[in-house]
């Protein structure tokens, strides 16, 4: 049985010899076998090389992300631990404040919260990223978690000292320690002989002498309740501090409030004189407390 094959006839364009050439069907078969096998290799290498061109575009991409993700860790280490150290100074400043303002107590303790130690140090953590950055990420979220709680127990507690500031500034601010006048005290609080005869009499409060004229000033915040003439007093006034603390001011040459306004701590009320039962220019003054007289020297300020 005869080969299979192809004959190839060369033919030129001018007058010339025709070249003929046979080619056997399996060299031809071989031939084409070798094409596809080179065409098919073109493709996979090219394929491949441009996969590797891909992968190393996106390893660098990579690479610079997770670079920018070692630094920004390390910024928020730092910047975790100096909040840490700042808290832990605030801390210190509310237990010394609760101290100095004599709060400090089983209850108030249990606001004053630590930090230490959640925190990686941040000297290490560039060595330790590539093994354990998944440690120092769940490190440094539990002491985000322990810094919002510490910051919201230093807000309770700041504003529990500002209420109690508040609260102690208003107790001194109504409390009678300004002296209403200065001059000299002529007569004391207690049992004294009586300046008009007649024996020996309960002095309910203390006279202070000085000019006609001298303005008297409240020794606290105070509402007044009389502003007016009485027989004993003259010119009176009477101011309610709160907490069952009142003062009166007997006396007076003029008045200078009514019945009713609120005055603060060193306002004008009146003016010294000598009105009512009085041997001359002078300020009675008297301190009660839930209505029974107390002495004014244990308020007023040396």
């Amino acid at each position: 049985m005869a080969k299979r094959g192809f004959t190839l006839l060369i033919i030129p364009r001018k007058d010339g010899p025709v070249h003929t050439f046979g080619i056997h069907g399996s060299l031809l078969k071989g031939l084409a076998a070798v094409l596809a096998v080179v065409v098919l290799s073109s493709l996979y290498f090219a394929y491949d090389y441009i996969s590797v061109r891909r992968d190393a575009a996106e390893l660098a991409r990579l690479r610079a992300v997770t670079g920018n993700q070692e630094k920004q860790i390390v910024d928020l280490v730092g910047r975790l631990e100096r909040y840490s150290n700042r808290m832990n100074e605030l801390s210190e400043f509310d237990r010394k404040i609760r101290i100095a303002a004599n709060i400090e107590g089983s209850r108030d303790k249990q606001v004053i919260l630590g930090i230490g130690g959640a925190v990686p140090d941040e000297r290490m953590v560039p060595s330790r990223l590539d093994g354990d950055r998944q440690a120092i990420l769940t490190q440094v979220v539990q002491g985000v978690d322990r810094l919002e709680q510490e910051a919201a127990a230093r807000e309770k507690s700041f504003v529990q000292i500002l209420q109690f500031l508040n609260r102690q500034r208003s107790v001194v601010a109504a409390t009678p320690s300004l002296w209403p006048v200065r001059g000299l005290v002529t007569s004391d609080f207690g049992t004294r002989s009586s300046p008009f005869g007649g024996g020996r009499e309960f002095h309910d409060g203390i006279d202070i002498a000085t000019q006609h004229g001298t303005p008297v000033r409240a020794p606290a915040d105070g509402v007044v309740l009389e502003a007016s003439m009485q027989s004993g007093y003259g010119n009176v006034v009477k101011l309610d501090h709160g907490r069952g603390l009142s003062s009166l001011y007997g006396h007076l040459s003029r008045i200078a409030v009514r019945k009713g306004a609120i005055v603060r701590r060193g306002e004008l009320i009146g003016y010294v004189g000598n009105t009512g039962r009085s041997t001359g220019s002078h300020l009675h003054y008297s301190v009660y407390f839930s209505g029974v007289a107390v002495n004014p020297r244990n308020y007023l300020r040396r």
